[in-house]
């Protein structure tokens, strides 16, 4: 068995609307409590960083079918939204929402049918989306779009 080991030093200072530091091998930056939140927004934060986990790991894996598939994918983008939901003070990340937006040289009726099976086979393989399964519910809004 293989495992792949990740790790991440973090430092904080000053209580709730402190701020604080996070360094991985590819990643360093600040951290706070967003200020949607009350807190000081300087730096990224739990939320924006739970929503770019789950997008990069979605775009990649979508990316990887697309090219196993040997489809002629001329442009690749995606935005991404989070939902926080705040009921009685408790804050729960309720939904992912992605839009990946794919571009394709030649785009037939079945190469589309193709990329909504590779648009839903992303998410549901994707290792985060597998790990928020049945905590946040994810959803997926493509678009695609022939090469003009």
């Amino acid at each position: 068995m293989t495992q792949h080991v990740f790790t991440m030093d973090l430092a904080w200072a000053n209580g709730r609307n402190g701020t604080g530091t996070i360094q991985a091998a590819n990643l360093q930056t600040q951290i706070s409590i967003p200020r949607e939140m009350n807190g000081p927004g300087i730096g990224t934060n739990p939320d924006e960083m739970l929503l770019g986990a789950a997008a990069t790991c979605y775009l990649i894996t979508l990316a990887a079918l697309l090219e196993n598939a040997q489809m002629a994918v001329q442009q690749l983008t995606m935005t991404s939204q989070g939902i926080v939901d705040v009921t009685n003070g408790i804050f729960t990340y309720k939904e992912i929402i992605h839009q990946p937006v794919v571009v394709i040289a030649n785009l037939s009726e079945h190469e589309y049918k193709r990329i909504q099976r590779f648009v839903e086979k992303a998410e549901q393989t994707c290792m985060i989306s597998k790990a928020l399964k049945g905590n946040v519910m994810i959803t997926c809004k493509a678009t695609i779009q022939n090469m003009e």
